[in-house]
């Protein structure tokens, strides 16, 4: 994976738990350029270790002097977004992967219908400024519990086709009124908590949206859970998984060459087969079906954890 050294050169608040982080190149060079909608993974060495976070890109895709990424800090979570907050200044060097892009849009849809819930508004800061760029009709609704963890009211322009609602305003978002009536191609894309996506998910089927017009993407931090150990078939070798470290972790701890991209579960990239298992996988992904679950043939290092006497991988 091509890895960029850039440099922060702004930080701004947009709410008491969201800052804005903004990467140049040190000598001023182009970035790779990117379509609305994609992440880049960002290096945090912390106590001994390097944890490695997804974030949607906010800045305009036709902006190649610089990225910018919303981070929401979470106090409960793992210690990735503490640190971007509390040790990342103005100056700071950072390490960043390329742009991908698992969250795309459609440009062959007649309109395209955005929901957005907390701090999932973010991959469509960008995707707003492509639709713009290209002309093509949509409408954002963006739901917040209140105006003060509304981080994304900063990023957004002002226009007739974004929607805002607050909850404790008593302007809740009605999925029904706004999914019912869109005209025949439309797309609907949804960023947010996992029950937001599931409630867009069977509004389209009681409606009858055809499933290749339903778009979402959901960021998950890997779970804590007990420690385990893996073998890699190849060498015999064993590695151990820390309770707060995710299988991928370890295994980029133990040099062992393995691919991903989203680190969320979502992207598929970093599926590994299972060569032997006696116990249990305690998939963790949204990438594998019911189906592959029960097999314990897969296993998605970037979230999947195991529970039992011995988990051998393809590797």
């Amino acid at each position: 994976m091509t890895h960029l050294n850039l440099t922060v050169t702004e930080i701004e608040t947009l709410s008491p738990l969201v800052k804005r982080f903004r990467f140049e190149d040190p000598d001023g060079a182009p970035l790779p350029a990117f379509s609305g909608g994609a992440h880049i993974t960002v290096e945090m060495p912390m106590d001994g270790i390097i944890r490695r976070n997804s974030y949607s890109l906010i800045s305009d895709p036709n902006d190649v002097s610089g990225y910018e990424i919303a981070v929401r800090r979470e106090d409960t979570g793992r210690g990735g977004s503490r640190h971007m907050h509390s040790a990342v200044t103005e100056g700071s060097a950072v390490k960043v992967s390329a742009p991908a892009n698992l969250f795309s849009l459609d440009l062959r849809a007649r309109k395209h219908v955005l929901i957005a819930g907390g701090i999932g508004i973010t991959p469509f800061v960008s995707q707003l400024r492509q639709l713009d760029a290209v002309q093509q009709p949509f409408e954002l609704h963006y739901a917040a519990r209140s105006r003060a963890e509304a981080a994304g009211l900063k990023l957004l322009p002002e226009t007739s086709q974004i929607h805002i609602h607050i909850s404790e305003e008593g302007s809740r978002m009605d999925l029904g009124a706004i999914l019912s009536n869109q005209p025949l191609g439309t797309h609907v894309y949804t960023c947010g908590p996992e029950g937001l996506i599931a409630a867009v998910a069977d509004q389209t089927a009681r409606l009858g949206w055809p499933a290749t017009a339903i778009h979402s993407e959901a960021f998950a931090a890997p779970p804590p859970g007990a420690p385990f150990d893996v073998t890699l078939r190849s060498s015999g070798k064993a590695v151990h998984v820390k309770a707060d470290q995710s299988l991928l972790e370890a295994l980029e701890e133990a040099h062992v060459p393995i691919d991903y991209s989203c680190r969320g579960g979502a992207c598929g990239r970093c599926e590994t087969r299972v060569t032997a298992c006696d116990g249990r996988i305690q998939h963790n992904d949204h990438w594998l079906s019911e189906t592959e679950r029960a097999e314990q043939k897969t296993i998605m290092p970037c979230m999947s954890r195991f529970n039992g006497a011995r988990l051998e991988l393809d590797l």
